[in-house]
Formats: structure tokens, C-alpha cells, sequence
């Protein structure tokens, strides 16, 4: 037990950790609190979609020597709204949309890069995430990119509840269902984007969709749901870098893993629990 606590106490030392830890625990947060409402309303690959714009957008930055986030965040949440409007009002629906707009900013991606700096390590890193490409000076904005939210999200509670379980009905009773909708799309967005210089492109949808599933093999509310899937992200995230660090395995790679015994164990035990 003194061991553990003091491989724990040494993680804290290394400055680049202490900023992948700080920022991943409210990614993680974040991802799994919208990820419930996005698993209910059949949307949950919207994650994938805009992680393959961020891709996109992280390497139209590095052709344009700009800082990721300044042109990733913009870009990225645009692609949100695009898409939501695509899905509600053409002929092209739902999984289709997505299909089309990261196909085809995956394939915009790979195009600068290999007519700029060519295929390298940073193209691994964007695809599949680096604890060292979480830089200092977004350690701050991150920050305050999450806090912005998890405050909208708990404001708006009521609303993203409506919305998600009913959307006719809440927009019977006069919510503004577009306007709610946006903002989920928006919040996904930006946490995207936030997570995936730790996740990866390939990877980070995994922080959306595992804790909302997982949770739902035993809590059957709204409100448990989103209480059991932020306790499993956090905690999740924290074996997956402990696991990374102990093994010297790819950070994004060992969450993935540790969310996906934890998904296994939810659904042994609520299999059992049907048949008892």
C-alpha cells in the first residue's frame, strides 16, 4: 500500500503527467456527464466524427505555425453546429452525416500534413494521443474551457434531460429544442478538443460513449447514470495512467483498456443480477 502511494507521489513529480492528470480528469469528467444524453438520443459517434475534424483542423495549425487550440476549438465546434443542421434539415440523417464530415476532414488532414511536413511522429501523436503533447500553456485554458462545461451542463440540467428523453414532448411544452441540442453539440466539441491531444483522434470518442454504457448496465435513472459514468471516467482514467506509467504503454491506449474491463464487470454483474 506505501508503495502504491508513493508511485503516486513520484507520477506528481514529473511536470508533463501533472499537467496530462489535470487535464484529463476534467476531460473525463466532461465526456462522460454529455456522453450519457448522447448515448440516449442515438448520437453517440457525433465523438467520433469531430475527432476526426480535430484531426483535420490540428493539421491545417501545424501547416499555418498556430497555436492547436486557437484553430482546432473554432473549427471544430463549427463542424458541431454544421452537422446537427445537416442532420435536421436534408435528406442526409444522423450516422450518414458524420460518415461524411470525418471522412472527409480525415482525408483534408492527411493531405496538408503529407504536403507540409510530411508523415512523423506528430501525425501518431494526433491520431493516437501523447501525455508530452500536453503543453504548459494549455494546461490553463483547458482548464477553464472544462469548468465552463460542467457549469453549463449542471445549469441547463433540466433542459438536457427533456431534450434527451423526450424532444417532442419538451417541445410541446415550449423548450426551445434546437437551442438545447446546439449546446450539447457545442459542449461535445470543445471537450473533443480538449481530449484529444491525450486520446488521440482514434481514441477519444471512448471517453463519451464507455462510462454512459457501462453505467447503464446497472443504473436504470437519469440522474444514477450520470453519477455512476463520472465516477467510472474519473476512475478509469487514473488506472489507464497508472497503467501507463507502470508499463510504459501509450497513455490513451490503457484508459481504452481500463474502461473496457470496467464495461465487462458492469455487464457480468448486471447479467446476473437478470437471471437471480
Amino acid at each position: 500500500m506505501f508503495e502504491f502511494i508513493a508511485m503516486i507521489e513520484k507520477m506528481f513529480t514529473y511536470p508533463f503527467l501533472e499537467r496530462a492528470i489535470t487535464v484529463g480528469v476534467l476531460v473525463s469528467l466532461c465526456a462522460s456527464l454529455l456522453g450519457v444524453s448522447l448515448v440516449l438520443k442515438r448520437y453517440s459517434m457525433i465523438g467520433d466524427g469531430l475527432s476526426h475534424v480535430g484531426f483535420g483542423a490540428l493539421a491545417l495549425a501545424t501547416a499555418m505555425n498556430a497555436a492547436p487550440l486557437s484553430v482546432t476549438i473554432p473549427v471544430v465546434m463549427l463542424a458541431a453546429f454544421l452537422l446537427l443542421r445537416v442532420s435536421e434539415n436534408s435528406t442526409i440523417k444522423g450516422d450518414a452525416a458524420i460518415a461524411l464530415i470525418s471522412t472527409s476532414s480525415l482525408a483534408i488532414g492527411i493531405l496538408i500534413i503529407s504536403m507540409t511536413s510530411g508523415t512523423n511522429a506528430d501525425v501518431c501523436d494526433a491520431m493516437f494521443g501523447n501525455i508530452l503533447a500536453v503543453h504548459s500553456r494549455d494546461v490553463r485554458l483547458s482548464v477553464i474551457l472544462c469548468i465552463v462545461v460542467l457549469v453549463l451542463f449542471g445549469v441547463f440540467y433540466n433542459k438536457i434531460f427533456a431534450v434527451t428523453f423526450d424532444e417532442t414532448f419538451a417541445q410541446a411544452t415550449g423548450t426551445k429544442t434546437n437551442v438545447y441540442n446546439t449546446l450539447i453539440a457545442l459542449l461535445t466539441a470543445l471537450t473533443i478538443v480538449l481530449g484529444m491531444r491525450l486520446m488521440g483522434a482514434m481514441l477519444i470518442s471512448s471517453l463519451i460513449i464507455f462510462p454512459a454504457l457501462t453505467s447503464m448496465r446497472l443504473c436504470k435513472t437519469f440522474k444514477t447514470v450520470i453519477i455512476s459514468s463520472a465516477i467510472i471516467s474519473v476512475f478509469c482514467f487514473w488506472c489507464g495512467m497508472i497503467i501507463s506509467y507502470m508499463y510504459n504503454l501509450p497513455s490513451g491506449a490503457s484508459i481504452v483498456a481500463a474502461n473496457i474491463v470496467v464495461f465487462v464487470i458492469y455487464w457480468v454483474i448486471g447479467f446476473i443480477r437478470k437471471r437471480g
